[in-house]
């Protein structure tokens, strides 16, 4: 059991998951990414990887099948030659759309206070 949250079951118990592991999930640095970048829409795979600068195709694949797999991104196939396949945001998914906006301003507004502080603290270290 958790400190922060001592109602929570435990990781991948049949009654849900832990709050620590959704925050885990919806909270990494790749899927905040794909996320705000699959808000407006459905978006294909090569354009997904175009707007998210540093992430390997090894990790868009990844997380992108880490988020289909806990309902927050829908992939569908459409059966072209060759397959063109698209991503979208679920419903769930678009809920926590605000959030991640206003977590990803926030960082922004504040990346030069906490760059600043960091530099602080290392002159201190030393």
């Amino acid at each position: 059991m958790s400190a922060l949250w001592p109602d929570d079951p435990p990781p991948c118990a049949p009654s849900g998951c832990s709050v620590e592991e959704v925050v885990d999930r919806v909270g990494s640095k790749w899927s905040v990414s794909i996320l705000i970048a699959a808000s407006s829409g459905p978006v294909r795979f090569t354009a997904l990887e175009r707007s998210i600068p540093g992430i390997s195709r090894r990790m868009l694949t990844l997380t992108l099948r880490n988020l289909e797999r806990d309902g927050l991104i829908v992939r569908t196939v459409f059966p072209t030659m060759p397959p063109r396949v698209e991503y979208s945001l679920t419903p769930m998914a678009a809920e926590l759309q605000a959030a991640l906006v206003a977590l990803v301003g926030w960082a922004q507004r504040h990346r030069g206070e906490i760059a600043d502080a960091r530099a602080r603290y290392d002159e201190r270290a030393e």
